[in-house]
């Protein structure tokens, strides 16, 4: 997990996982699929970031059938949740990150239905 600030700045410091981490700031869990949409890049280059973020520790994921769920890691840290979170509203409005919420927003077929399968 996530315990020294040379791991979390690492993770953060990727414009990707930022863009993931801002969204799932805002959301109890988002499908990769929805990543995908939201971020308008290629399933296999969210997956390999999210994977970076797993194994640091700052998401967990869950699996439904084929599809994998991701969230924000529960077991975080206190200190490491203020940062995510002082991140978040210092950065969360501007591009691209707002662009990103409004692309998931507007996301057609959202995972309850078969964008995933």
């Amino acid at each position: 997990m996530t315990s020294t600030p040379d791991s979390l700045f690492s993770s953060l410091a990727n414009e990707t996982r930022l863009r993931c981490l801002m969204l799932l700031m805002q959301h109890d869990e988002l499908c990769v699929c929805e990543l995908t949409y939201a971020l308008a890049i290629s399933q296999p280059h969210v997956s390999r970031h999210l994977a970076l973020l797993r194994e640091s520790g700052l998401v967990s994921d869950r699996r439904a059938g084929v599809w994998v769920y991701y969230r924000i890691n529960q077991a975080l840290p206190v200190w490491v949740k203020h940062v995510l979170r002082e991140v978040f509203e210092g950065v969360g409005s501007q591009t691209p990150y707002c662009d990103d919420a409004k692309m998931l927003a507007e996301m057609p077929n959202r995972p309850d239905a078969s964008c995933c399968a």
